[in-house]
C-alpha cells in the first residue's frame, strides 16, 4: 500500500498529544580511527576523535513521535547526574515535555558504543534497578497526565521502569485510550489489554516459538493476540516487511527497498510513527504503511536516529 501526507495529515498530525512511558536512556557514541592492536591485549586501539549523544531507548520513540511533529509527554526515570542534564537538555531541545522522575541512588541509563571505521566494536551498559519510592511516583504521575493524551507508548527495555505496565495498561484501556507497546522478553502476560504490541521477529519466537509456514505464524500470532485480549499484533520483520494480525485479517507490507545501514533504533521508530498515525484517525492498513516507510528510512541512517514528515513526503 503506498500512502501521502496531505497537508490535512500533517495537521492532524500536529494536533495529536501521546504519552510515551519506559526505560529513558543516553545513547552515547565514541567515533575514532584503529590501525593498530594494543600491546596490552589482543584489542584494536581506538584513537577517538569525535563524540556523539542521543536520546536513547523510551526518549529515542518520544523523539521520533516529536520529529514528525506531534505533542510528546516524555514519563520516566532517569538520576541525578551528568547524563541525566543531558537528555534533560535534548528534550527541550526537541520540544518534548518532560516528565521525568529523577531518582538519585540509580545512575541515568547510558548506553556507549565505540565505533571505528562504521563498525561497533564494543558497547559499555550504565544502569541499575530503580528504587520502588520512584516507580510508585510514576505511576501516580501516569493517571494524573492521562487525560491529557490521545496514545500511549510503553517502551519497554526490560531495565526496570515499567514494574507497574499491566497497572499503566488497564488504567489506559479503561480511558478508552489507544495503548501501544514495544516488548522485551519472553512474557507477554503483563501487555494483557493493550490496543497493540509490536515484536520484531526474534522477539515473537521467544513467546510462540518457530513457525514452520505462514498459516502457522498466523495460527500462532492470531492465538496470541485472542488470548492477551489485543486489538492487533504488529511483526516486524526486517527485510520481510510487516504483517498485521488483527481479528480475522492479516495484512501485510513489504520492505523497502533501500540499503541497511544501522537497524538501532529502527523499532522505535516504527512505534513512534503507527502511534502518531492512528492518534491521527488514520486506519490500520494506512498506519502500518506508514511506519513501514518510517522503518525503511530509519534503516539507512547510524545510530538510534529519526524521521520527519518531510522525508515521508
Amino acid at each position: 500500500m503506498t500512502v501521502k501526507l496531505s497537508p490535512q495529515d500533517i495537521e492532524r498530525i500536529n494536533s495529536t498529544s501521546i504519552l510515551v512511558v519506559g526505560d529513558v536512556m543516553l545513547d552515547r557514541y565514541w567515533f575514532g580511527d584503529t590501525e593498530r592492536i594494543s600491546p596490552e591485549a589482543p584489542v584494536p586501539i581506538v584513537a577517538v576523535k569525535r563524540v556523539d549523544e542521543r536520546l536513547g531507548g523510551a526518549a529515542n520513540v518520544a523523539r521520533n513521535g516529536a520529529t514528525l511533529g506531534a505533542k510528546i509527554k516524555l514519563l520516566g526515570l532517569i538520576g541525578q547526574d551528568e547524563a541525566g542534564e543531558k537528555v534533560q537538555e535534548m528534550l527541550a531541545a526537541h520540544h518534548i515535555q518532560s516528565l521525568l522522575q529523577i531518582d538519585p541512588t540509580v545512575p541515568t541509563i547510558v548506553k556507549l558504543r565505540v565505533v571505528a571505521r562504521q563498525q561497533q566494536l564494543i558497547r559499555l551498559d550504565f544502569e541499575e534497578e530503580p528504587t520502588l519510592d520512584t516507580l510508585m511516583s510514576t505511576l501516580k504521575n501516569f493517571e494524573e497526565i492521562l487525560p491529557q493524551v490521545q496514545a500511549v507508548i510503553f517502551s519497554d527495555y526490560g531495565k526496570g521502569a515499567l514494574k507497574h505496565i499491566s497497572q499503566m495498561i488497564e488504567i489506559s484501556k479503561a480511558a478508552g485510550k489507544i495503548t501501544l507497546v514495544d516488548p522485551k522478553g519472553d512474557n507477554y502476560s503483563k501487555y494483557a489489554g493493550a490496543t497493540v504490541i509490536t515484536p520484531n521477529r526474534s522477539e515473537l519466537k521467544q513467546v510462540i516459538g518457530k513457525w514452520s509456514s505462514e498459516a502457522d505464524l498466523t495460527e500462532k500470532a492470531q492465538n496470541l493476540r485472542a488470548q492477551l485480549g489485543l486489538e492487533a499484533i504488529l511483526l516486524t520483520r526486517s527485510e520481510e516487511g510487516m504483517t498485521l494480525f488483527r481479528e480475522k485479517q492479516v495484512s501485510h507490507v513489504g520492505a523497502q527497498a533501500r540499503e541497511v545501514f544501522d537497524v538501532s533504533g529502527a523499532g522505535d521508530t516504527v512505534i513512534g510513527t503507527l502511534a502518531v498515525a492512528l492518534a491521527a484517525g488514520w486506519e490500520w492498513d494506512q498506519a502500518m504503511a506508514l511506519a513501514n516507510r518510517a522503518g525503511g528510512i530509519v534503516v539507512g541512517k547510524l545510530g538510534t536516529a529519526t524521521v520527519s514528515a518531510e522525508e515521508l513526503l
